[in-house]
């Protein structure tokens, strides 16, 4: 039998194509790193999902291990680990961060 967290962090990385673990919801970021966060993927027009772990300590420290990555929020595309906004920001730049999208939503 799996962990328990490690699970529920699989079965919410299949269920939703992006992804954000921050601190409070889409509809209520609890802090401005977040709220950037669902700001930058709201321009994009896909569908997105934030995961809320301010409270939950294990989840925190268990997607810290899973991604060699200590703060929130933390983003995944397609299931794949990206960073948070500053790492987005800079794909942006780059032209990435559409195509990244278009395949993940079959664009």
């Amino acid at each position: 039998m799996g962990n328990p967290i490690e699970d529920e962090v699989k079965r919410e990385l299949e269920q939703h194509k992006i992804l954000i673990y921050g601190k409070g919801t889409k509809a209520a970021p609890r802090c401005g790193f977040t709220l950037e966060t669902v700001q930058f993927f709201a321009k994009y027009g896909q569908p997105f999902e934030v995961v809320d772990v301010l409270e939950n300590m294990p989840k925190r420290e268990y997607l810290s291990k899973m991604t060699n990555w200590p703060t929130l929020p933390k983003v995944f595309i397609n299931g794949q680990f990206y960073g948070d906004t500053d790492v987005l920001d800079e794909m942006e730049r780059k032209g990435e961060v559409k195509p990244l999208l278009d395949a993940a939503f079959g664009g």
